[in-house]
């Protein structure tokens, strides 16, 4: 069984000389360290967290950890088979990984996981999706473990 996490980066400014160099807001990085707490205390020690290379999404792993590694296949754009790759679903490339990366790719993983679909639900800036893979009945299945964003935690 793997645990997949997909964390979105939290609330990060307008506006910057490019995409990838936008930075944290003040409440971004308020929301980013309420729910490194929260993941904190569930996280086993034999985890993986890879951040895409924007500035807002490793501002978030760093709230966590400094115990993260950036990936160029999770840039804003990445596709689902990105995500899936990088994180080594179903079997992982570690018990537990924590992806942090942007919308509408965390969504579309979400989605085609739970419900085989090409849509992308909404993860709140900041919110994490937690999902594990399971072999059931010689398939493979996807369980959803939690829903939640920072002004729940």
């Amino acid at each position: 069984m793997m645990n997949l996490i997909l964390w979105r980066h939290a609330e990060a400014e307008e506006d910057a000389t490019c995409d990838l160099a936008r930075q944290l807001t003040g409440r971004g990085r308020k929301d980013a360290q309420a729910m490194a707490k929260w993941l904190r205390s569930r996280l086993e020690s034999n985890h993986v967290i890879i951040a895409s290379p924007a500035a807002r999404t490793v501002q978030t792993a760093e709230s966590l950890t400094d115990q993260y590694r950036t990936d160029y296949s999770l840039s804003p754009g990445a596709t689902v088979d990105d995500v899936l790759t990088a994180a080594g679903w179903p079997d992982g490339i570690a018990p537990t990984v924590v992806i942090v990366g942007h919308q509408p790719t965390l969504g579309s993983v979400a989605a085609h996981l739970i419900t085989g679909s090409a849509d992308s639900w909404s993860v709140k800036k900041g919110g994490i999706v937690w999902l594990a893979s399971r072999a059931r009945d010689g398939d493979r299945q996807a369980i959803l473990r939690a829903v939640i964003s920072p002004d729940l935690v």
